[in-house]
Parts: structure tokens; C-alpha cells; sequence
């Protein structure tokens, strides 16, 4: 084979194929300094391409590998041998654990050792078949397998290494079909002939991956078997819990938490009310260490229509009385009830029943159960329940500075109790970030803050489990700092725990996503809850309001009715306003287009079909180029267009701005594919957003941003403080 133009990209091609096997390591595993042996890849293609004999070619290769090893385990210099000789003794070592399969003792130096030479085998394969077989066929397609099984099966995604993989595949084999001809029909080639082979197989592969890119997609077919095939059904009453992985959703065992957790969007209920609400499944009171369990039970009964016996917010608290009609799945595998805070009745029941329906409280952990008369649980299909929320005054939340003599002792020691052996450094971290707060309000939401701006990651996947001696609370604030909602929400409660606030920990759902107005003549919203919704918060207890909600986990909101009484009673955080519909803002001119006389436009097309004539395999080949550059170009523009976005942007001063800086947020969003569903309010929207990106800042400049389209007033320097929110949400739409 020559050492022309179409040998060297025969070469550079089949690099890109064994170099996408490579990608997936560093995101994957702990290896690191991938750069070494990419550029292993390229030395060792190199020297097959410019044909050095095999046996400088093996001493080249040899030398690169010791001096990798060198410069990634050994601190000695490469020509001092005594590094040489210690890895040569530990190589034989580790040749005997290798042969008795004790793969897990093998040193970093030897594992090293090993991927060079599995790289150096790759290499020598595909060299045998780009020269002698002249086909790749099946390193091809296997390359294919290997990277649809990562996206699969792993977090890998593998959307621009299929196309890449594809274009890589289709110019080897198009290539090496045009050798085996030549070789086959033993004639001569030129520079021309190659030129009318490479030219038809460059504008096919350059069609084909813009066609499979520009093209529809279908939705699956089939359900994502993953959930299913690597995930654990929680179910209740294990008598051996195990931390993670686990298949997300509600359960009832919790005592041991950690590990990650697999999606899944099945439908667990839906409802139907004047909002969104959190959904209470029930509370837990004492922290082991590892996880959360009941410290005892104390059974109620009542019946439909009865109030419940939970009294979780004083009578003197404000409230706002509403209902909410909820639809149970059928396959709805738990036969507790869900219900918001502060829940009164439950008016309704269907199917009803011949039996006085009645349910069961545990006034322990606030679990409702269903039970009929005979004792016999019977989960319904819908049940309506009455609920008050509460309206708290700004004065009254911040009047418990310490633990109030008339409270009860035994009360408020079963809601600070901790483990015996809690790591010390929790409540020094405690005691430091509510320095300098007086009440334990403030101390609270300073602890619910704190997770905004320290580092902390929200992450299902990437999740570690304590150890024997490890404390899960401890892992998270000190080591990983990255975690789900049961982190976040058990660090918070034994923070608080730790400088005498009384918590407990509560499990249940979020609001779920909005899926319509029930009705267009009144205000009823329908949401639907998957197990995706599951979810874990903390309540924090105030003697005089009883147990207030906090929200620690990053991208989650779970707002209060406050009322700010000391400056004329004006609402906060209160109920999501439907915003007006916005037009979009329109050019103040458009463009004009002059008109041409009619022989100045025949001049120019006769002129410009004579330059068709003269050269029209070279303008095809430059229309076609340039429309696929127009498409890709296109179709990646939600990649260039945020950083001209910012740019516009940047030198804007005026409070002004707001407006069509959010108008275009919306749409970038909406590019990016999170798209805002139809009758979706904003500040749901921005729930979802920030959610999606676990953060808080959607939610901040959406409230900025209602308050500029409602009042049409800001206070002077508004833009300045909130340009920061706007333009970090658009560089989140570019990653």
C-alpha cells in the first residue's frame, strides 16, 4: 500500500474508531491521563503508516510504555534504573496474583502495564486487517455494539460518537473497497482515479449522516428494559436492608440509605386541586446513623368525614381551606394514604363501600392507613381530602430564640435525639453556618441554604455508600458532598438536631408535573406523580406553628404563605400567579428589499448560468458542501447561539432589559428541549428548570421578572444583580 493521501486517512479513520473505545474510560472509570495513551495510538499508527520494521517498531514501542509508566507511578527521573528494577520485581509479582485470579490485588504499575498492551494488540489488529484483509468490517460493527451498550446500560451518551463512528466506519471501508478492487483487477491507479472514487464516497457519507441527523426520530417502542434489569423492587418488610442501588420510589424501609438509584417515570397517582402540593407519606424520628427508623407507634382510628387526628399546625395559625380530589393508579402497591400538610378530612371515597369506611392513623409517623370495618385494607380508586394551609406571620416565625419552658421535655428529646457515636465535626459545622442568628427560624434556613453555595451536587447516579464505620450524614457535608433528596433532607434535620432544634424527616412526593386545567371554567389543575416524585424534606418544629416545611435539596422548592405583617401584611412565596400571555417582542422595522429592473436581472442570471456551465461538477460539490454546512450549522444552533446571546447582552445596562432577556431565556430553554408546557405558569416552570439543573436560579429570576411585568417598576440597579442568574441558566443550555 502507497503512502498517499488516501493510505494516510485509511489510517487517521481507523485511529477514530479505536480511539471511540477509549472515550468512555475516563467518564466511566477512575482512569485518568487518557492523553498518554491516545498518544500511544498515534505512535504506534504512525509508525505503521511510514512502514519502520517490526522490530524498531517493538523497541519504539516498548521505550514509550516505560516512560509512561515512569512518568505516571515513579518519582524518579527515567534514566535512573532503579525504578526499572522495583517495577520489574513488582511485574513478577503480580504475574503470580494474575495467575491466581486475585485480579482486585493487582498494583496500579501492572493494571498500566496491561491497557498498553491490550492498546498495542488493537493496533496489530487492525493493521492486519487494513493491509492484508483490506476489511474492518467486524471491528466496525463491534465498535458499533460497544458504544450503544455503554449508552444503554451506563450514563455514557453516545449520540455524537454514533455519528462519528459511522462517518469514521463508512470512509475505511470505502477506502479499502477501492484497494481490494485495484489489487483484485491488478491495474494502475492515479491522483484522478482516486479522485473519482474519494469524491462520490465523501458527498455519500457526508448525505447520509445529514439526512440521519436532519431526520424525525421515532419515539421507542418499547419501555427502557434498564430499570428493570439492573434495578431492586423496594418492597416492605425486608428484614435485611442494603443500601442502594435501588429502583426509584416510595418505601418503607429506610433504614439503610445511600447508593444510587434508577429512574422511573411510572404513574403512582394524580390529583386534581387549586395548585401544586407536596404529598406526606409519613415522618421518622430517630437517625441511627445509617439511616432513619420509628421510634414506636400509637394507633388511631377514624372515619371518612371524621377530623383526622393529626395535629401538626395550631388553631391560632391562619388558614386557607382547599381540597383536592386524588386518582390512584392501579398498580398503586401500598395501602397509605398520601395527603398534603395539613390535613383535615377525607370527604370522599370510590368505590364506596356497604361498610362505615375507616382509616387508621399512627400518631407516631403521621402513616394513614385504609382499613374497612373488618380490619381489612382496601385501597381505593379516588378519595377527595380537605386540607388547611397555613399562613404564617413573619413576626410569629421568629419568635423561638430557645427551648420554651412550656413545652414538653420528653417531646422535644425525642425530636434532638442523636447516635452516641456522631462525628463531633457535624455540629461544628452546624454551630458555624448559623453563627450569628438569633432564632431558630433563622438558624434553620440558614442550614437549608447552605447547600446552595458550598459545592454540593445533586446526583442519583454517582451516590456512595457509608461504609461499616462511616456516618451517612458525615460522608455527605465532609467527603462526597454530592447526593439525592434523602442527603440533603437527613443532613439538614441532624444539623439542626445537633444545636437543640427539634426535626423530623418526611417522606412522600413532590408536586408531579402539570398536566392540564381540569375544567376551563374554573381554576382546578390536574398533575400526574410518577416515582420519579418520591421524595424526602424536613420539619422543622417551632412551638408556637407547629412543624414548619424546609426544603434543602438543590433544584426543589416547597413554598410557604408568609406574611410579611411588620410592613403591611403583603404576601411572599403565596400561591403561583398565572402570568398574562406575553408577546414576543417584534422587530420595530423590517428589512426593505430594493427592486431590480428587469434587464439588470436577466444580465446577472445569464452571466451566472455561464459560470454553471463552465464548472458544474465543482459547483455541485460546493452547493452540496455548503448546504450541509448550513444544516449542521442549523442544527447545532443551540450551541453557537447562546454565546451571541451573551454577547448582546453584555454591555446592556438599562433595568429594562429583563424583559426580553427572559422572553429569550424562554426560548433558548425551549431550544435546549425543555420545553414549557401549554397552560404551565412560570413559576412552575421555573420549578422544573431548575430542577432539571439543580439550582435555585430560575426560580429567583422568574420572581424578578413577574415583578417587572406586573409593576413595571424595579428598584435601580435590578439588571446589574440579576444579568448573573440570567447568563448562568444560558451557559447551562450550552453544556
Amino acid at each position: 500500500m502507497k503512502r498517499d493521501i488516501p493510505s494516510f486517512l485509511l489510517y487517521l479513520f481507523s485511529f477514530f474508531l479505536l480511539w471511540e473505545w477509549l472515550r468512555p474510560i475516563k467518564q466511566l472509570t477512575d482512569t485518568s491521563n487518557i492523553g498518554i495513551f491516545i498518544a500511544f495510538l498515534i505512535v504506534s499508527f504512525a509508525a505503521s503508516f511510514f512502514k519502520i520494521k517490526a522490530v524498531w517498531r517493538l523497541l519504539l514501542m516498548v521505550l514509550y510504555i516505560l516512560f509512561a509508566i515512569n512518568h505516571l507511578h515513579y518519582e524518579e527521573g527515567f534514566f535512573n534504573f532503579n525504578w526499572l528494577s522495583s517495577f520489574i520485581t513488582e511485574c513478577a509479582d503480580n504475574v503470580g496474583l494474575l495467575l491466581s485470579r486475585q485480579w482486585n490485588d493487582l498494583s496500579n504499575e501492572f493494571r498500566t502495564l496491561l491497557f498498553f498492551i491490550l492498546l498495542g494488540l488493537m493496533v496489530y489488529l487492525i493493521n492486519y486487517w487494513l493491509l492484508r484483509q483490506k476489511r474492518i468490517f467486524i471491528f466496525f460493527f463491534m465498535t458499533l455494539i460497544y458504544i450503544t451498550v455503554l449508552d444503554t446500560f451506563t450514563t455514557y451518551s453516545a449520540k455524537t460518537a454514533i455519528v462519528r463512528t459511522v462517518v469514521a466506519g463508512f470512509a475505511v471501508m470505502g477506502i479499502l473497497t477501492f484497494y481490494r478492487i485495484i489489487q483484485k483487477e491488478k491495474v494502475y491507479y492515479d491522483a484522478e482515479s482516486i479522485r473519482k472514487w474519494m469524491i462520490p464516497l465523501s458527498v455519500m457519507i457526508v448525505l447520509s449522516v445529514l439526512v440521519g441527523m436532519a431526520a424525525p426520530k421515532a419515539a421507542p417502542i418499547w419501555p427502557d428494559p434498564v430499570p428493570y434489569l439492573t434495578a431492586k423492587n423496594d418492597k416492605a418488610g425486608t428484614s435485611s436492608p442494603k443500601a442502594g442501588p435501588h429502583r426509584i420510589g416510595y418505601s418503607t424501609d429506610d433504614r439503610a440509605l445511600g447508593g444510587p438509584f434508577v429512574g422511573d417515570n411510572q404513574a403512582v397517582f394524580a390529583y386534581e386541586g387549586n395548585g401544586e402540593n407536596y404529598w406526606k407519606m409519613e415522618t421518622k424520628d430517630m437517625y441511627t446513623g445509617k439511616g432513619w427508623i420509628s421510634s414506636g407507634s400509637t394507633f388511631t382510628s377514624f372515619r371518612k368525614g371524621d377530623l383526622v387526628p393529626i395535629y401538626s399546625i395550631p388553631s391560632e395559625v391562619e388558614r386557607i381551606k382547599e381540597t383536592a380530589r386524588v386518582i390512584l393508579n392501579g398498580s398503586y402497591k401500598f395501602n397509605y394514604v398520601m395527603y398534603p400538610a395539613g390535613l383535615t378530612k377525607i370527604l370522599t371515597i370510590q368505590p364506596s363501600s356497604q361498610n362505615t369506611n375507616q382509616f387508621l392513623v399512627d400518631g407516631n409517623n403521621e402513616k394513614i392507613s385504609f382499613i374497612t370495618r373488618e380490619q381489612q385494607p382496601v385501597v381505593p380508586q379516588v378519595f377527595t381530602v380537605e386540607f388547611e394551609r397555613p399562613k404564617y406571620k413573619a413576626s410569629e416565625l421568629v419568635k423561638t430564640t430557645a427551648f420554651p419552658a412550656e413545652m414538653n421535655r420528653a417531646y422535644y428529646e425525642k425530636y434532638t435525639m442523636l447516635p452516641m457515636n456522631l462525628p463531633p465535626r457535624i455540629k461544628e459545622l452546624a454551630e458555624e453556618i448559623t453563627k450569628g442568628k438569633i432564632n431558630w427560624y433563622d438558624k434553620a434556613k440558614a442550614v437549608e441554604d447552605y447547600f446552595d453555595n458550598n459545592g454540593f451536587i445533586y446526583d442519583q447516579k454517582n451516590v456512595a455508600i457509608p461504609g461499616e464505620k462511616d456516618d451517612y450524614v458525615d460522608q455527605f457535608l465532609f467527603e462526597t458532598k454530592r447526593g439525592y433528596c434523602d442527603n440533603f433532607s437527613t443532613s439538614m434535620a441532624v444539623l439542626l438536631r445537633t444545636i437543640g432544634i427539634p426535626t423530623r424527616w418526611v417522606k412522600g412526593y413532590t408536586g408531579g408535573e402539570f398536566q392540564s386545567y381540569s375544567d376551563e371554567s374554573t381554576s382546578k389543575q390536574f398533575y400526574e406523580v410518577t416515582n420519579n416524585n418520591a421524595h424526602s424534606w424536613v420539619e422543622v418544629f417551632l412551638p408556637n406553628l407547629g412543624w414548619i416545611p424546609f426544603e434543602p435539596t438543590i433544584g426543589f422548592s416547597n413554598e410557604m404563605n408568609i406574611n410579611d405583617d411588620l410592613e403591611g401584611d403583603t404576601a411572599v412565596g403565596g400561591q403561583p400567579m398565572v402570568p398574562p400571555s406575553v408577546k414576543r417582542p417584534q422587530k420595530a422595522e423590517k428589512d426593505t428589499v430594493k427592486t431590480e429592473k428587469k434587464s439588470a436581472q436577466s444580465g446577472v442570471m445569464i452571466t451566472f448560468w455561464n459560470s454553471v456551465k463552465g464548472h458544474w461538477g465543482r459547483f455541485l460539490l460546493v452547493t452540496l458542501l455548503l448546504a450541509g454546512l448550513t444544516i449542521i450549522v442549523y442544527l447545532i444552533r443551540g450551541r453557537w447561539a447562546p454565546y451571541g446571546i451573551l454577547l448582546f447582552y453584555k454591555f446592556k445596562k438599562k433595568d429594562e432589559n429583563i424583559g426580553s432577556a427572559y422572553l429569550i431565556l424562554l426560548i433558548q430553554l425551549e431550544r435546549y428541549g425543555l420545553k414549557r408546557k401549554e397552560n404551565q405558569t412560570l413559576r412552575s416552570y421555573a420549578r422544573y428548570i431548575d430542577t432539571f439543573f439543580s439550582t435555585r436560579e430560575m426560580t429567583r429570576l422568574t420572581a424578578r421578572y413577574e415583578q417587572y411585568l406586573y409593576h413595571q417598576s424595579l428598584p435601580k440597579g435590578t439588571w446589574k444583580e440579576t444579568h448573573e442568574l440570567w447568563e448562568n441558566l444560558i451557559k447551562k443550555t450550552i453544556a
